[in-house]
Parts: C-alpha cells; sequence; structure tokens
C-alpha cells in the first residue's frame, strides 16, 4: 500500500468560456481549489475570459496553470485530431505564451501545463506527443510543473525532458482497469454525486487506490486530483471534497510548494 498523503493538490479546469457562452462554474469553484488550469484560446477561452479567470485565481490563492488544447472550438477539444508532433509542439508554445502573457499582465507567474481532453488523452499513451508536448513546455519555461495522468507517457517525457512532473488522478470520472479515463460518451464516465466524489478521492489520497468499473482495485501515483469545471454542480464537488479533505487531516497545496 502506498503510503498516506499529508498533503495534495486540488486542480480545476477554468476559463473555458468565450463570448457569450458560459462554461462552468469557476467563481464558485476557484475558492476550493489550490491550482487553477486555464484555458488557453484553443477548445475555450478567450483573451478577455483567460486574463478574468487569472485575476479571479489570483483573488482566491489559486496558483495559474496553461490548459492548452488542440485547435477544436466547437468538440471543445474533444475530438481527437491528428497533427505533426512538431505543429503540436508549436501550437502547445503558443498557448502557453499567450497565457503567460496574460498572467504576467495579472502580475502572476504560470507554475505548470496540463493539457486538455483528447490531447491529454491521446498523448497520455503516444510517446512521440507526449514528448511534443514535453519540449513545447520546456521551451518556454522548464520551471513549469508538467501534469499527466498517472503511469502516463506525459510523465515519462516530462521527466526525460527535465521537467518536473505532477501525477494527476480524477476524483470526477470513471477509470478502466489498465488505469485509462472511461470515455464520456460511455454511461457512469462522469461522476457528478458529491459523496462519491469526496469518497474517491480520500481513497485515492490515503491508499493511492481507486476502484475500476469492472471491480478491479488500480493502484496510482497521486499528486495533483482534478475536478472539471463543466461538470453539473462543480462549485458544489469542489467545496464538499475540500471539506472531507482538510476533516481528514489533509493539507490542500500547490504543487512545487514547500512544506
Amino acid at each position: 500500500m502506498m503510503p498516506i498523503m499529508e498533503r495534495i493538490d486540488l486542480n480545476a479546469d477554468v476559463g473555458e468560456s468565450f463570448g457569450p457562452y458560459v462554461i462552468g462554474d469557476d467563481e464558485r469553484m476557484l475558492p476550493h481549489v489550490t491550482s487553477a488550469n486555464v484555458a488557453c484560446g484553443c477548445h475555450g477561452g478567450d483573451p478577455s475570459v483567460m486574463r478574468r479567470t487569472v485575476r479571479l485565481a489570483a483573488a482566491c490563492g489559486a496558483v495559474p496553470g496553461a490548459h492548452p488544447g488542440y485547435a477544436d472550438l466547437i468538440g471543445f477539444g474533444r475530438r481527437d485530431i491528428a497533427m505533426d508532433p512538431q505543429e503540436l509542439e508549436d501550437l502547445v508554445v503558443y498557448q502557453i505564451g499567450a497565457l503567460a502573457g496574460v498572467a504576467a499582465a495579472e502580475g502572476a507567474r504560470l507554475r505548470h501545463v496540463k493539457p486538455h481532453g483528447a490531447l491529454y488523452n491521446r498523448a497520455a499513451r503516444d510517446r512521440r506527443l507526449a514528448d511534443a508536448i514535453a519540449r513545447a513546455v520546456r521551451a518556454v519555461d522548464d520551471r513549469l510543473i508538467l501534469f499527466g495522468g498517472s503511469g502516463s507517457c506525459l510523465i515519462d517525457a516530462g521527466e526525460a525532458a527535465g521537467l518536473p512532473t505532477a501525477a494527476e488522478v480524477f476524483a470526477d470520472r470513471a477509470y478502466r482497469a489498465d488505469g485509462s479515463l472511461v470515455p464520456r460518451r460511455e454511461p457512469n464516465a462522469v461522476i457528478t454525486d458529491p459523496a462519491a466524489v469526496a469518497d474517491r478521492a480520500l481513497r485515492l489520497v490515503e491508499r493511492g487506490e481507486v476502484a475500476a468499473v469492472t471491480g478491479e482495485v488500480i493502484r496510482l501515483r497521486r499528486d495533483t486530483i482534478c475536478l472539471h469545471g463543466d461538470t453539473p454542480g462543480a462549485g458544489d464537488l469542489a467545496a464538499t471534497l475540500r471539506s472531507r479533505l482538510e476533516d481528514a487531516g489533509i493539507r490542500l497545496a500547490p504543487v512545487g510548494t514547500a512544506g
């Protein structure tokens, strides 16, 4: 059994609204998380939303990071798009750079990078694309922490590139026996009940394990727990999860901070 964690990072995918379209519950969610993955204008977000989200994250004490995805606004970045690794590297550099500039305008610095949606899932199993993402992160700022699924190619690529990495687990998503996420198109892929999400998070933190949909127990490295901003009731989920973790004596703190 993995050792009990005394602290954990709680991250959220935010800033995914654009124009007049509101996606997610950022204002209610951000006060409860420690890291904010801010969309960079390709799968969601726009310049005004990006700046407003960074400002809100800072006010709430959540550390901002870049959340780059495929250039797929219509599909919300959840459609797989075939890309040459160099093209992908350039696209990720572009998105991180854009958000880094926005953060600087707000007196903030990015702490991490977490790919979004289909790009995250593809890079988890495709080492060529994972390496392209790691190169992009390193080219912009080699101090940035690369988030990737526990046991994924993204973690391996980040470590090979000399980047700090954080293994991510999910409290509001169902897992397959191989440690991959159940695709959203399948039933019960997203878990919305706050008590169930909190139970899963506590098991992950305290025991380093989660039950797959088929019943197998999966053991996972966990540095950060993700909640999705577009999950129904995301604000309530975040509040319940934080309260349950703190009640269990677990301190929430951003990845890469001391203490």
